[in-house]
């Protein structure tokens, strides 16, 4: 698991931010219900942002991590991949989430990512659309970049295994990078052990042969999931990744 039951984004609210957050539910292309969590600014940017957790699935670290991107005025959805298997109830934190991730499966995760995109794209003032990723998510958001359909703007990798074997069947990010079609944003602990560092230069070298305007950052002594409340040794760490994500969103979102 990335996170423990009681992890939390290490971002502090913004004092008077209006934002409305919602659960909702959607539909995929072969007719799963699956839940979401919907958070919209009262002053969109214009930038849409596709969060895609862990192996949780939908989580409250990424319902209020939503939040924090619609008080930046970005925004965001985060989606669940169990609707297939465990429907769409709200569930306990002690979720069994294991027997659930062993049935996803890469094409209807991308069929749930486009029912999460058209949702995004449908909102009033969205103009650019981005994924993000943590871990589990984090492969889906760098893999997300091949999926024409999506229209991404720009993918968001947090310490997303990029090379060999993954779970179920999804591909290595690092065989598919010349195929990417957006700008990659990759964040990286730098003592993830299922990260090593030769694997994160594999992927440099295939998106630089690709042509990919990419940036990959890796945090010295940070560990796998160093993006967490409780990681208070890691706050400069988290904070500066935050920074990079922001700035990344609004470097690729056209002006209206």
């Amino acid at each position: 698991m990335c996170f423990d039951l009681d992890s939390r984004p290490p971002i502090p609210p913004i004092a008077g931010a209006a934002v409305d957050g919602r659960r909702a539910e959607l539909q995929s292309a072969d007719g799963t219900c699956f839940a979401a969590f919907v958070a919209s600014p009262a002053q969109p940017s214009g930038a849409g942002m596709l969060i895609l957790p862990d192996v949780r699935g939908l989580h409250t670290f990424y319902e209020e991590l939503a939040l924090r991107f619609a008080e930046a005025g970005i925004e965001a959805l985060a989606i669940d991949y169990f609707g297939r298997t465990a429907g769409t109830p709200p569930r306990r934190p002690d979720f069994e989430h294991n027997p659930h991730v062993d049935q996803t499966r890469w094409p209807t995760l991308q069929m749930d990512m486009r029912a999460g995109r058209d949702e995004l794209a449908a909102q009033p003032g969205v103009r650019a659309l981005f994924s993000v990723g943590f871990c589990y998510g984090g492969r889906l958001a760098f893999l997300s970049a091949t999926r024409p359909e999506l229209g991404l703007s720009g993918a968001i990798g947090f310490y997303g295994v990029v090379a060999g074997k993954g779970r179920v069947d999804l591909p290595a990010p690092v065989d598919l990078a010349t195929e990417m079609r957006c700008p990659i944003l990759g964040l990286f602990g730098g003592d993830d052990a299922s990260i090593p560092p030769e694997s994160i230069a594999r992927f440099d070298a295939s998106l630089s042969a690709g042509g990919v305007d990419h940036d990959l950052i890796a945090y010295p002594g940070a560990p796998h999931s160093f993006f967490d409340r409780k990681a208070a040794d890691f706050a400069a760490q988290s904070a500066d990744a935050w920074a990079h994500v922001l700035d990344f969103v609004a470097r690729h979102t056209p002006d209206a």
